[in-house]
């Protein structure tokens, strides 16, 4: 027993280590660095200074993009992924959704400005049909456009596994009983699936507050997020403090979403333990 007891805890040895070095550790640097302003003095200036207006427009300006995006992408996902159920080489399907995600972010990206470009091929349709060319790029459009393409394999699959994982029987008793398609969905379909929902809207919604790549190449400065004020706060101003502070925020922010999203599963899981 006391072998079998060592055992575990040294199997745990790797794991801890990689938390304490990878996830701790770097959080730790972040906000100690929040404390010091540009000449390493010790402050509380750059939590004073991101309550000020331009700092919360950024963050609503974050929160907001990260809403559209996660919106239209699960506008989109949830109706493929309850498509893709009723395919019969559904999980092929779904293979071809995800791999586009296995490209690497930067390549997609470039894709598109060549794509949406003055001279690219979708102005040239526009042309075909006698539509002048169009500003498409660095618009709040092709940003928004983009971020759904980019995440919408990360919505559909916890979607997908919640719809394939539903009984039939279930939605076979709700017609059975006279619902009709709108009734089923909103009563039996929804709820029950709802868990893969939450699970696509944390990996979407919180990756896309964060988002400054993207916003650069495609947006250039049409859209500025908190991810963009990071980026400039260590690469431009080189104010690490003020960057670190946004960071912190940032996470706080993260964690929030996180307990928010999880609560109802935790109080569903604890109503069926009782049970």
């Amino acid at each position: 027993m006391k072998t079998n007891r060592l055992g575990l805890r040294l199997s745990t040895v790797p794991y801890t280590l990689w938390i304490l070095l990878f996830v701790i550790a770097p959080i730790g640097l972040i906000v100690y660095y929040s404390f010091f302003d540009l000449g390493g003095q010790f402050t509380f200036d750059n939590y004073k200074n991101f309550f000020t207006s331009v700092y919360l427009k950024l963050t609503i300006s974050s929160f907001w993009y990260a809403f559209l995006i996660t919106f239209f992408s699960l506008l989109i996902s949830y109706p493929t992924a309850y498509f893709l159920t009723k395919l019969k080489h559904k999980q092929l399907w779904l293979l071809l959704i995800i791999i586009p995600s296995w490209i690497n972010l930067l390549l997609k990206t470039y894709a598109f400005i060549g794509l949406m470009g003055l001279y690219g091929p979708v102005n040239a349709l526009l042309e075909s049909v006698g539509i002048r060319k169009q500003q498409i790029l660095f618009t709040d459009f092709s940003f928004v456009f983009v971020s759904v393409y980019i995440f919408i394999p990360f919505m559909i699959l916890p979607i997908f596994n919640a719809l394939d994982k539903l009984n039939p029987a279930l939605v076979d008793a709700s017609r059975d009983l006279g619902a009709n398609a709108w009734t089923t969905f909103t009563r039996v379909i929804l709820p029950l699936t709802l868990n893969g929902v939450k699970s696509g809207v944390q990996v979407v919604f919180i990756p896309a507050l964060s988002l400054f790549m993207i916003t650069r190449l495609i947006a250039g400065n049409k859209v500025i997020t908190l991810g963009t004020a990071i980026e400039q706060q260590f690469l431009v101003t080189q104010n690490w403090g003020m960057g670190s502070t946004i960071a912190v925020f940032l996470i706080l922010f993260m964690v929030i979403i996180l307990l928010l999203t999880t609560a109802n599963e935790r109080g569903v899981a604890g109503s069926g333990k009782k049970r």
